[in-house]
Parts: C-alpha cells; structure tokens; sequence
C-alpha cells in the first residue's frame, strides 16, 4: 500500500534508536534504498492508498517524494563517514532522527486532507529538532528552540488557515470529504471570504517552514549549528515539504477562480524573501549561514515563478528540483570545509583549491549552479521565470528580480573567492575523503544531467503538476 512509503523510514527509524550504531549505519542506508524503492514503485502507479481519504499520489507530491528520496540516500551515504569520522554524541539518536525526518517528509508528500499534511509538517518539525541540538553546544540550543517555537507558531496558524477553508465549505453546506481533491472539484461553490483568509494564514504559516522572509529568522541559525547532513535535508527537503503545503492551497484558490489574489501574495513574499537574503549575504561571515540565507532567496525564486504563473510556473518547479540538488551538494561540501579548518567563519578558511582540490571542484561548482550558471539546472529555471515575468507584463516584478538575483550573486561570490582562493595557514584537521566527496558529484551531475535531458516521466508529472494552473512550456 502507498502508507508504506512513510510507514517504512519510521518503523526503521523508531528500531535505529535501541540498536547498536554499527547497526544503525547499516540500516540507516537500507531504509533509504528501500525507501527510493518504494518511491519509484508509487511514480510507477503500483501502490494504492489503504487510506484514500487521507492520502493519495498527487503529482506535486509524488515529485517533492522523487526528489526527496533521492537526497536522501547520497545524504545517508556522506553522513557515515561523517558520523565516523566527527565521534558525534549520540548517533543511535541522529540516525534515529534522521529516518523519522523522512517518514514525515514522506508523509507530508501523500497527504490529501488538509489536517492530516498540517499533522505531517508539524511532525518534521518534532523529528529534526534534535538533528540541530546533537552537538549540545549552546548556540545549537538556542538554534533549536528558535526553530522549535518560530515554527511551531507558523504551523499554529497554518491550522487556523485550515479551519478556515473548512469554514468555506461548512458555510454553503457543501457536503464533500475535506480532502484537496474534492476541494478542488467544488471550489466555486466555496466561500470566497473564507478561502482568502485561509490563505492569508497558510502563507504565514507554512511560509514560516519554508524560510519566506520576514518569517524565515530560525532558518540561518538552525542550518548554520546542525550537521551538515541536516543541514542538507533541512535545506534540500524540508523547504519542499513546506512549499507542498502552500501549493495546494494556491491551486484550491485558482480553482475557486481567486488565483490572481494568491498569486500577488506569493510573488509579494518572494520579493521580500530575495531582497531580504541577498542584504544578509553581503559581508556574511559564516559560510553555512551564507548557504542558509541562498534557500530563503531560492524559496522566494520558487514563490515568485508560482506566483506569475505560465512559463514561469514550469520553471519554479524545475527550481525546486534543481536547487534541492544543487543546495544538497553545497552543504555537504560545506560539511567537508568545517571538518577540515575546523571552523564556520570564513576569515579562517582559504586556499581550499589547494589544500581540498575534490571539495573545491563540488563547492565552487554548486556555487555556479546555484547562482545560475550553465549547465545546471537552475539556470534554465531562472530564465524561464523572468521570460514567464516578461510575457505576462510584469516589468516591475522582473526588474526587482533580476536585481536582488545581482545582489546574491554579488555577496556570495566574494565569499566563496575568499573560501577557495585566498591565503590560509597549512593545519589541516582532517584530511578528504571520497565517501564525502562522492555525494556532492552525484547531486551536482544528476542536475546538469536534468539540464540536459529530461526524461520524459518527470517531464509529464512536472506538466501534470503545473497544467491545472495554467502553466506551461510554451508560457
């Protein structure tokens, strides 16, 4: 049945925690391989909810679930020599936490009632807080009780906002399932008042998850003091989950014929969001935080495309895509440059070409592709987004694009000149090793080979996903 695909990572996860660590490594890369097992199985149209009232295979969810997945498993792979080689207090926990943190993303991906993806996301939330405070340090408790209470408050009103759609089908006595899909079949009998203050606290809410600005305050801490196999997952996955939980409910909206409401407040906090983090980019001087604040601008990217609609929809979702592999990779290559200088602070590292020529190769190319450079993927979505921009006549929304897309780049770039170039002493904690070097490869090649060629079962979900918006390749 398609519950499995949650069922599995938390079953194994909840084992993890009372078995011995070498054990738990084992079974950490098992469950993820059965898991992308399971999960392609579902994309095949193998696996049937025993739950269909509570969830079912979208094609957004099924493809945040591909993606996810995927991550996953070359994350797991990066964290054992991780783990191995950092003598990481209480791993049975990490590990534990980590396959939990997968159930719940997976979880929320399946979800079609609105209050079982609210449990779901809020669940992430419960399940990765000790992935940030597994090195007990103060700054990493005070990183997870920001991340625990900000996020929680969002999710609080995410819940509102779900009364309140139930509110706009109880108050024309609608008599259907509270599920996303027979909302969507009677959403021009809904509420409209109802509906856009629903909204209004979704975006608040989820948007919190998913680190828009001004909400995003417990993102940077929270990715700067987790492992950087957290770091990965909170970045590449976790945003993707929370984004999940918006995009349904901008379709309910468009379908109840009052996209164009949702679509300017999506685009609203996606401005914020790029201006807001290509600001704290400029002299940042932490390189984790610097990666922290590109999700919340790659988050605004997304809310943007959305938000405009046609070509540039299709190229917000090639951007979810893109980034969680791009961004995946850059924290596991930060990962690599913390273990070997020892610090986060970017005055104390230089010289990686030289002293890491492997982690340089990943960190300086996970730099370009996520500052949108070919041939990677994020460059085809980007051009797409301000091509959507142009044709649907929003000068105003391009020009604040394109220029907080300057500014980010403007910001990063001198940071990661300083990081691989610039002199350093020679002490060297820990030396490079393939089995942390091999992960970042893979995700960044696996995005240039998306860039190249699409395989034409993504490509479908991706139209499939898009086309009851309006949007499409063609604009």
């Amino acid at each position: 049945m398609l519950e499995f695909v949650f069922l599995l990572p938390i079953v194994m996860g909840g084992a993890a925690f009372f078995l011995p660590v070498s054990l738990g490594r084992g079974i950490l890369i098992v469950a993820a391989l059965l898991h992308l097992q399971l999960t392609v199985m579902g994309w095949l149209g193998k696996l049937d909810p025993y739950f269909p009232d509570y969830f079912s295979s979208s094609p957004e969810g099924l493809l945040v679930l591909l993606v996810t997945s995927f991550i996953f498993l070359f994350i797991s792979i990066y964290a054992i020599s991780y783990m191995s080689e950092t003598e990481m207090q209480s791993e049975h926990i990490f590990i534990s936490c980590m396959l939990l943190f997968l159930g719940t993303m997976s979880m929320v991906t399946l979800a079609d009632h609105p209050i079982v993806l609210w449990i779901a996301i809020e669940a992430t939330t419960l399940v990765s807080a000790p992935l940030i405070f597994i090195n007990r340090s103060k700054e990493a408790l005070e990183a997870t009780w920001k991340y625990v209470l900000i996020c929680s408050v969002g999710i609080a009103l995410a819940l509102l906002g779900c009364f309140f759609i139930t509110l706009a089908m109880d108050i024309k006595e609608i008599d259907a399932p509270l599920t996303f899909s027979s909302l969507n079949a009677v959403a021009g009998q809904l509420d409209p008042i109802w509906l856009k203050a629903g909204f209004i606290f979704i975006m608040i809410g989820f948007g919190t998850k998913m680190g828009l600005a001004p909400m995003h305050t417990w993102l940077p801490d929270a990715h700067s003091q987790a492992p950087s196999p957290a770091s990965a997952l909170l970045s590449g996955a976790l945003l993707n989950c929370a984004f999940l939980g918006i995009y349904k409910v901008h379709v309910l909206m468009h379908v109840a014929g009052l996209g164009t409401y949702s679509s300017n407040i999506l685009i609203g906090f996606g401005l914020v969001s790029m201006f807001v983090a290509g600001i704290f980019i400029l002299n940042q001087p932490d390189y984790k935080r610097l990666l922290a604040y590109s999700s919340v601008e790659n988050m605004g990217v997304i809310a943007i495309g959305v938000g405009i609609g046609g070509i540039a929809l299709y190229g917000a979702i090639l951007h979810l895509i893109h980034h969680s592999l791009i961004k995946s990779s850059l924290f596991l290559s930060a990962g690599n440059i913390l273990l070997g200088f020892g610090s986060r602070l970017v005055k104390k590292t230089g010289n990686l070409a030289r002293l890491f020529p492997k982690t340089f190769v990943a960190f300086f190319a996970g730099f370009a592709g996520v500052s949108g450079f070919p041939p990677f993927g994020i460059f085809i979505s980007e051009l797409l987004i301000i091509m959507g921009a142009f044709q649907r006549g929003r000068f105003v929304v391009l020009a604040g694009f394109i220029f907080c897309l300057t500014l980010v780049f403007a910001g990063a770039a001198r940071i990661v000149m300083r990081i691989s170039f610039a002199n350093a002493g020679e002490d060297i904690l820990v030396e490079e090793r393939m089995l942390r070097v091999i992960p970042s490869y893979v995700l960044l090649l696996t995005s240039i080979g998306l860039f190249l060629w699409m395989p034409e079962t993504i490509f479908h979900v991706i139209i499939d996903t898009i086309k009851v918006l309006g949007g499409s390749v063609n604009g």
